[in-house]
């Protein structure tokens, strides 16, 4: 399985007492596509997948690739603190019609090292054999920053229907060789949205990240710009992106891309505790910010095909 283009790391909807929203799937799914996104990434970090019950990620999952209905492709987060947890999610996966499976390293009692990490990972492949899995490599928030050249050098022989890596880092020297290891046998998919065009100017053909659900279509035009060998203008537009997470991360990320979510006319809901959703003031403060620098108007205008790079500071 090869991944090329822009997947969305969506976030679960909710109602306002904190239940499930599903009602919101299809409309999310009917503006990605229209953005242009060759796929989701369903119950993951954004999707706020370990604060679901696994019955809770399962319905999810499921109205996704209903939702989905094969216009884009539906990777399925399974990670879990518990290993058999992560083999019925994977099970689940596979029943329902989902293109693949990605899963974190257990992050209460971690792995002690990469030989133990594969292993790990290898019980979880091996719950749906048929499914492509992808390795989801995001030390920050599970604890867990092995060689991942090491991981893919030990499970070539022992997770048969390992894809590759969803590689969530900032070490692109390491992300390159991952790249590169055996001729570039695996699809390594790179995972931090600020940091796009860097990961491109090393190989990167395909990403996921949050902001892609409200953003992909000006990280798409950096990635035409780079195809295109106007690295300048590529440069230029991709600042203008971290910039905007630079506004945002001011806040706590995950409710605060919610309320950009909202912001766009797309409601998401709350985040579960312990994320708490922005208040009021702080929405309020986080768009006169988003709006002064611009990000809106440069959306507005890349979505009508009116943008020019440097037209708006």
């Amino acid at each position: 399985m090869r991944i090329e283009g822009l997947v969305a790391a969506i976030f679960t909807p909710f109602n306002e007492n904190g239940s499930l929203n599903l009602a919101m799937a299809p409309i999310l799914v009917e503006q990605l596509v229209n953005d242009g996104l060759t796929g989701i990434f369903v119950c993951g970090t954004n999707g706020e997948g370990p604060n679901m019950t696994i019955e809770e990620r399962m319905e999810v999952a499921a109205a996704f690739v209903k939702a989905a209905d094969k216009k884009l492709k539906v990777m399925v987060h399974v990670g879990h603190p518990t290993i058999a947890e992560s083999q019925k999610l994977a099970a689940h996966a596979a029943q329902i019609g989902a293109d693949a499976i990605s899963a974190v390293a257990a992050f209460y009692f971690k792995p002690v090292s990469v030989g133990n990490l594969v292993n790990s990972m290898a019980a979880i492949a091996g719950a749906a054999p048929e499914l492509p899995f992808y390795y989801y490599h995001i030390p920050v928030l599970t604890g867990v920053g092995m060689d991942m050249l090491e991981f893919l050098r030990l499970s070539e022989h022992v997770i048969p229907n390992l894809a590759g890596i969803k590689y969530t880092a900032p070490t692109l020297h390491e992300y390159q060789s991952c790249l590169q290891y055996e001729g570039g046998k695996y699809d390594i998919l790179y995972g931090t949205d600020e940091m796009l065009l860097s990961a491109m100017a090393v190989g990167a053909k395909g990403a996921i990240g949050s902001t892609y659900s409200f953003a992909a279509p000006a990280y798409l035009q950096v990635m035409q710009l780079f195809g295109e060998g106007r690295l300048e203008d590529a440069r230029q537009l991709q600042y203008r992106l971290v910039d905007m997470v630079r506004r945002f991360v001011k806040y706590p990320p995950l409710p605060a891309q919610k309320a950009i979510m909202q912001m766009t006319g797309l409601n998401t809901g709350p985040c579960r505790l312990p994320l708490t959703s922005l208040s009021a003031e702080q929405a309020a403060a986080l768009k006169t910010d988003l709006e002064e620098s611009g990000f809106f108007q440069m959306m507005e205008a890349i979505r009508s095909r009116k943008y020019e790079v440097g037209s708006m500071k």
